[in-house]
C-alpha cells in the first residue's frame, strides 16, 4: 500500500473523551483515500474503509475523504445494455446487471449509514464519503458528511451525472448544495464532472468554503491542472479522491464486462490509475498525486493560508462585479408530486433534504 505525506506536525491524535479535539493553530491534518470498492458487495467495501479510516487515524487525520460512489462502486466500463432506441441484444444482459447494481446501494438513511456514521464516531473524523444513494426506486450519486461524533451532518447530490451515468443515476437539485461548518473547516463537496460547472463553483464559494471535496472517477491528467486552478481560482483547499482499480477488483467475466476495449482486458491490467491529490489555496500541490496503486495521501493544512489567497483575489468577494454578473441559486427541494392535503412541513420522499 502506497502512503503519501505533506507536513510533519504534531498532532493530538488521543482517543480519549467523547468530544472531538479542536485543530491545533488552525492547522488541519487531513487524508485522501485511494482505494477500489469491494464491488457488488456493500458490506466488504464498508469493512474496508474501517480499516483505511483506522490508518488515517492512527496518522492523527482530522478529516477523511473517499473517492466518488465507494460504497455501491463505481460501474467503470459498464453499459448496461443502454442503447438509443427501444432496446437491443444486450438489454436483458444490462437489466440483470443494473438489478445487482441496485441491490448494492443503500438507503440514507439506513442501516449502512448508521455503520458509517459509527465507523466516524469510533475513529474520532469527519468523514466524507461517496455512496449510491438509493430512493425508493431511484440511484443517485451521492456524497456523506459525519461528525466525529457519529451524526450524518448530510448529504450532496451530484447535479447532473455525465453522460452515460445518467442511465443509472438521477440528477440531484439545489437543496443538496450544501456547506457544513465544522471546527476544521468549512466543507462542501462537488462529485466528478460536476466541479467544472463554473455556477456550482461559485455556489460554494458564496457560502464561504475553506475545504473544497471533490471525489472522482477522473484520472486524467486533466483533472490534475482542474483540482489546481479551483484551489487557486476558489482561494481554498482541494481535496480530490479517486479509486485505484485492476480490472480483477471487478467481477470476471462472463458477470462483469468492460466496454471499450478491443478485448477483455486481462486481471492485472489497471482500469483507473487513481491520481489522488491535495492542493493548497495557492495551486501548489501539496500531497499527491498518487498514480502507483491504493493507499492513503495526507497533508496539513494551514486554513490560514486561506486568507494569503483571498488577499490577492476574491471571486464572490472584493474580486465580485454584481452590478455586471450575478448568481441566483434555487435551493428548494424539486418534488416531482406535491399532495395539498400533506402537512406543508413534510417533504416528500424524493426531496433531497436532510
Amino acid at each position: 500500500m502506497c502512503v503519501m505525506e505533506a507536513g510533519s506536525a504534531d498532532m493530538d491524535t488521543s482517543a480519549a473523551g467523547d468530544e472531538p479535539s479542536a485543530p491545533a493553530a488552525a492547522t488541519v491534518r487531513a487524508t485522501v483515500v485511494q482505494a477500489s470498492t469491494v464491488f457488488y458487495d456493500t458490506p466488504a467495501t464498508i469493512d474496508k474503509a474501517e480499516g483505511l479510516i483506522a490508518e488515517a487515524a492512527e496518522k492523527g487525520s482530522q478529516l477523511v475523504l473517499f473517492p466518488e460512489v465507494f460504497v455501491g462502486g463505481f460501474p467503470r466500463g459498464s453499459t448496461f445494455g443502454a442503447v438509443i432506441g427501444s432496446g437491443g441484444p444486450g438489454l436483458a444482459k444490462g437489466k440483470e446487471d443494473y438489478r445487482k447494481y441496485f441491490a448494492s446501494a443503500i438507503d440514507v438513511p439506513g442501516p449502512e449509514v448508521s455503520r458509517l456514521g459509527g465507523l466516524a464516531a469510533k475513529y474520532k473524523v469527519y468523514l466524507v464519503i461517496g455512496v449510491v444513494e438509493r430512493d425508493v426506486y431511484t440511484l443517485y450519486n451521492t456524497v456523506l458528511f459525519f461528525s466525529p461524533l457519529g451524526e450524518l451532518l448530510g448529504k450532496h447530490r451530484k447535479l447532473v451525472p455525465t453522460a452515460l451515468e445518467r442511465a443509472i443515476w438521477a440528477c440531484g437539485d439545489g437543496s443538496t448544495l450544501s456547506l457544513y461548518d465544522t471546527p476544521v473547516g468549512k466543507i462542501g463537496a462537488l462529485l466528478c464532472w460536476e466541479s467544472k460547472m463554473p455556477l456550482a463553483r461559485t455556489a460554494l464559494y458564496a457560502k464561504g468554503i475553506q475545504i473544497f471535496c471533490a471525489p472522482t472517477a477522473d484520472d486524467s491528467e486533466v483533472w490534475l491542472a482542474s483540482m489546481r486552478h479551483i484551489a487557486h481560482e476558489g482561494g481554498c483547499f482541494v481535496m480530490s479522491a479517486n479509486q485505484f482499480c485492476l480490472r480483477k477488483d471487478y467481477p470476471p467475466p462472463p458477470g462483469y464486462t468492460f466496454a471499450g476495449f478491443d478485448q477483455e482486458p486481462p486481471p492485472e491490467t489497471v482500469v483507473c490509475c487513481g491520481g489522488s491529490v491535495i492542493v493548497s489555496p495557492s495551486g501548489a500541490v501539496l500531497a499527491g498525486p498518487n498514480y502507483e496503486g491504493e493507499g492513503l495521501v495526507t497533508a496539513d493544512l494551514d486554513l490560514g493560508e486561506i486568507v494569503d489567497a483571498k488577499f490577492g483575489f476574491d471571486v464572490v468577494g472584493h474580486s465580485a462585479r454584481p452590478e455586471v454578473l450575478t448568481l441566483i441559486v434555487k435551493d428548494q427541494p424539486q418534488i416531482p408530486v406535491c399532495f395539498t392535503s400533506a402537512s406543508a412541513n413534510a417533504p416528500g420522499p424524493s426531496s433531497g433534504s436532510v
